[in-house]
């Protein structure tokens, strides 16, 4: 007897255009490509896409710029760390970048979730599922003083406002650190390129 559509339970999973299907429950590492993380990531807005210019700041460059953050506030970072950095956000490729008001909103299972596709993610890419403490602080404060240079850059934060959500982003100075400012969004395949281009580096 066939079962009817009312029996079936909801698709938990996710088709890649690498072919892959992750099953968004129970990720497994096997199913998990650096090229379906990058395309993803360079078509995810930061803010909503409420940001300036003809193109929006995407999750990809966010990444790209948290792993020069961290660079810089360690310059001897290990190789790997950086690229526990780059990938910190690369859930966000199934899931979408949802903003701190919703994900509070969402509350702890939304966290758990996004942890668990997170430790599956770096076991793929050989990472220790959970990073050291210590590392993800370091990736923290770089990803605060990354919120706060596209809040105050593109968001349409002043800067008084931005403090007082993000913190002052010690350590980053226009004349030590020029790449850091004057951010603006690129189109997906720049994105999607340069992200791949640091992760071979880093990898």
């Amino acid at each position: 007897m066939a079962t009817s559509k009312a029996t079936v339970p909801p698709r938990a999973w996710q088709r890649m255009l690498s072919g892959r299907r992750l099953d968004l429950i129970d990720p497994s590492p096997l199913d998990i490509e650096i090229e379906d993380i990058a395309h993803g990531l360079s078509r995810v807005a930061r803010w909503n896409g409420q940001t300036k210019g003809p193109h929006a700041f995407s999750v990809a460059q966010h990444s790209l710029l948290v792993e020069a953050i961290a660079s810089t506030f360690n310059e001897g970072l290990d190789r790997r760390w950086r690229l526990g950095a780059l990938l910190h956000d690369a859930p966000e490729y199934v899931v979408g970048d949802m903003i701190s008001p919703f994900k509070a909103a969402i509350g702890y299972d939304y966290k758990a979730f996004e942890n668990r596709l997170l430790a599956a993610i770096h076991v793929r890419f050989s990472l220790p599922a959970r990073l050291p403490e210590a590392t993800s602080r370091l990736i923290k404060r770089a990803d605060k003083a990354a919120a706060f240079l596209e809040a105050t850059q593109l968001a349409g934060f002043g800067h008084r406002e931005a403090l007082t959500f993000f913190g002052r982003p010690a350590g980053l100075k226009p004349e030590t650190s020029p790449a850091f400012f004057g951010l603006e969004g690129l189109p997906p395949e720049r994105a999607k390129a340069a992200f791949l281009k640091k992760f071979r580096q880093l990898s």
